[in-house]
């Protein structure tokens, strides 16, 4: 059979505070999912997160339907999304299963026996679009470039309610780290957290009041705030129901928690959070749970910094 002679960790974004434009390079959509990379050999296909776990079964369709490119061996990156009425990404949409996942591609590692990765992105992207071509497939689909100049690119992301764009050198070869080659700039904040305890209920809502929320700095704990939006009743029940397994006397955080009644959990669950800003003190404002991440471990999610 075919055989791909790598695996890869996916080459990650380095979040800027302002939109920009700069000769030779794209501005795409920055989508709301799951990092996926795609390896098809011969006939197989598997899809494998950034943590390294294989998806293929979770997401079998897309899967089935990478089979069936014309390429023998392939390596691919991208993100599975599942959008709204009007074409926009949302993790939770995805999370719930509520609409058809989707497998956005915005590279190409790996084609018939040849190593893309020290390609300029411009030939990566034009071997992407090629072989995509005509594919009528509705679950593949290449990443939008949303306009040629950078400025432009951010009015149209903010207008459509993005989460943001994604700015990338065409002369820029792939790599397995955060790299300058690829900026992000946030329309709307979103990010990971460490779920680290929660709160007691008040008036008539079951389970517990809010999460209390943390980032890693070094091997440190650090509390950012918590969260007491974004729930249903189903999510409140299975979240009290992995709490039950997780519970711990002493607080995972290593700043006071000045909640009475707190109870503390082993650091172990990821919760995608939106937010509209963090205050001065390093707590999040307007904070609202979006669904839990299983595609990243918790002794990774650190404060995002510009």
């Amino acid at each position: 059979m075919s055989k791909i002679p790598f695996r890869v960790s996916p080459m990650l974004a380095t979040l800027v505070k302002e939109p920009f434009d700069r000769p030779s390079w794209i501005y795409e959509e920055k989508y709301d999912g799951v990092r996926m990379l795609a390896y098809k050999e011969g006939t197989k296909v598997s899809l494998i997160s950034r943590n390294a776990i294989d998806r293929t079964d979770r997401y079998r369709e897309i899967a089935d339907e990478i089979s069936k490119l014309r390429p023998d061996t392939l390596a691919l990156d991208g993100e599975i999304v599942v959008f709204d009425k009007r074409k926009v990404s949302h993790f939770q949409l995805l999370q719930q299963s509520k609409g058809p996942a989707v497998y956005v591609v915005f590279d190409c590692l790996y084609l018939d026996g040849k190593d893309l990765r020290r390609s300029p992105l411009q030939e990566r992207r034009e071997v992407l679009e090629r072989f995509l071509k005509g594919h009528s497939g509705k679950l593949l689909v290449v990443s939008e470039k949303l306009a040629s100049n950078g400025l432009d690119a951010f009015r149209i992301a903010r207008k459509r309610h993005l989460e943001g764009l994604v700015a990338k050198n065409l002369e820029s070869k792939y790599v397995e780290r955060r790299s300058p080659d690829w900026l992000k700039v946030k329309v709307n904040h979103e990010s990971e957290f460490v779920i680290g305890g929660y709160t007691q209920p008040d008036g008539s809502r079951q389970y517990f009041g809010a999460l209390l929320l943390g980032v890693y700095e070094g091997k440190k704990l650090r509390y950012a705030g918590k969260v007491g939006t974004g729930f249903d009743n189903k999510t409140l029940h299975d979240l009290f129901a992995s709490f039950r397994k997780l519970k711990q006397g002493d607080s995972p955080f290593v700043d006071e928690v000045r909640e009475p009644m707190a109870a503390f959990v082993k650091p172990a669950l990821v919760a995608q959070i939106a937010y509209t800003e963090w205050t001065k003190d390093g707590k999040l404002r307007h904070p609202a749970f979006l669904g839990l991440r299983d595609d990243k471990i918790a002794k990774d999610v650190h404060r995002e910094e510009v």
